[in-house]
């Protein structure tokens, strides 16, 4: 190196000597080191040869700044992990590899030593060891695990996602509980849902929420779900976050029949009700048998509620007043549902089943007691052209009520012709046509 280089790196070290003589963790000692002028110098040279990425030549001036100026700079530790994570990818020999990947654990501590934001650093540094020692699985878990304790919903989305692939492989060989993974799951989803709310990282943070989803799948049973949910519903019964993803998530596995799911969906509809809590409400008063509130419930929610709801909550109140038998009202819910959806299947099953049982109740002669069979067959006729997925019922109750049409004989006897259009006249008004059981 030329003379007037090294002189003038000297003054450049003289003027720094005093600029700062703390870390950034507040370490006192001379940011240049006991001897400014040799630390300028080696940083300068790795720098030369770092640049051209000639990291042989560099690492020993590196080695030595790294050793006497650790606060010099923070690029000693970003460039000091690049070189050693090339000198290890790059090492023939097992014990040089090692030591590489011993050293470029060290650089990690002693960056956080003098320069912090350990939550961060301790997070990148176990990466880099779950990429050179894949089998140091607990040192690597729990390494992760403090860098997301430490940086709580600052978190990296590729931490978060490779501490839970962690714990499930933990859990996969028998070193952790099931029940591990559940309240894994939960503290990392609140952490990947806040920050999707946030805008940030939305690539990130989406495929990491889909990978958790991914690997917690098989074990979100319900009674997983229960005992991690329960105990945070205990504590804030109130927290309509909270609220919102209980429901979510005890709905989303089939879990509606517990009683968890009833009092976070009764607290979320007082604290917040909309149409979709509303309709939860009514569906879980229908299932506990107390058709009343569950009406009530119901009618709240359709005016607030998407078609596909909407045709369900009028099929569910047409069901609940035809078990009351009252059939006016359930013709009518099942009217409104299939003014929404006309290929609602079960609607016209409904109807078809009130002009059945009703039939020998309608008209004075065996004819008119009789024609309601034939308006019941007209809609499980309907029903199955509409929906495949009602065919086998309809088929089913055609083929029973088929047999309550009247004779040919008595068709005869009463003047009315096989195939001749006739009109119902009772509780309700339909048309249909003549038709004999034999």
């Amino acid at each position: 190196m030329k003379k007037g280089r090294l002189i003038f790196l000297a003054i450049a070290a003289v003027a720094v000597f005093y600029a700062s003589q703390v870390s950034a963790q507040g370490v006192k000692m001379p940011k240049y080191g006991k001897d400014s002028v040799q630390c300028v110098t080696h940083i300068s040279l790795y720098r030369e040869f770092y640049k051209q990425q000639n990291y042989i030549d560099a690492l020993p001036h590196w080695r030595w700044a790294f050793n006497n100026c650790p606060i010099a700079s923070l690029n000693l530790y970003i460039d000091g992990a690049k070189m050693m994570g090339y000198m290890a990818d790059n090492s023939k020999e097992a014990s040089k590899r090692n030591l590489y990947i011993d050293t470029l654990m060290s650089v990690y501590d002693q960056r956080i030593k003098y320069f912090g934001r350990e939550g961060y650093v301790t997070g990148r540094k176990y990466l880099e060891l779950l990429n050179y020692r894949p089998t140091d699985t607990m040192t690597i878990y729990n390494g992760l695990r403090h860098s997301i304790e430490l940086e709580g919903v600052n978190s990296d989305p590729v931490v978060v996602s490779n501490y839970f692939m962690l714990n499930d492989n933990m859990v996969r060989s028998g070193r952790f509980p099931a029940d591990s993974i559940a309240s894994a799951y939960d503290i990392l989803s609140a952490i990947t849902d806040e920050n999707l709310a946030g805008d940030k990282d939305l690539e990130k943070w989406g495929n990491s929420k889909q990978l958790l989803e991914a690997v917690f799948e098989p074990y979100a049973t319900c009674d997983q779900l229960i005992k991690i949910y329960g105990k945070k519903f205990n504590e804030t019964p109130n927290d309509t976050v909270l609220l919102k993803k209980i429901t979510f998530m005890l709905d989303k596995k089939d879990c509606t029949d517990s009683d968890l799911f009833f009092m976070a969906t009764e607290n979320l509809h007082k604290a917040k009700p909309t149409g979709a809590s509303a309709f939860m409400m009514g569906r879980m008063y229908l299932k506990k048998g107390d058709k009343s509130k569950a009406s009530d419930y119901f009618l709240e929610a359709v005016p607030m509620i998407e078609d596909q709801q909407k045709t369900t909550a009028y099929y569910y109140l047409a069901v609940m007043a035809f078990e009351s038998k009252n059939y006016s009202a359930s013709r009518s819910y099942c009217l409104k549902a299939l003014s929404i959806n006309p290929n609602d299947g079960r609607s016209y099953i409904l109807i078809g089943d009130m002009y059945a049982i009703t039939a020998p109740s309608c008209g004075d002669d065996e004819i008119a007691k009789r024609a309601g069979y034939w308006t019941a067959v007209d809609k499980y006729v309907r029903a199955r052209q509409v929906d495949a997925s009602v065919a086998d019922e309809a088929n089913a109750k055609i083929a029973t009520y088929s047999r309550q049409f009247p004779l040919k004989e008595r068709l005869f006897f009463n003047d009315v012709k096989p195939g001749s259009p006739y009109s119902v006249n009772c509780w309700y008004s339909e048309s249909t046509t003549v038709r004999s059981s034999d």
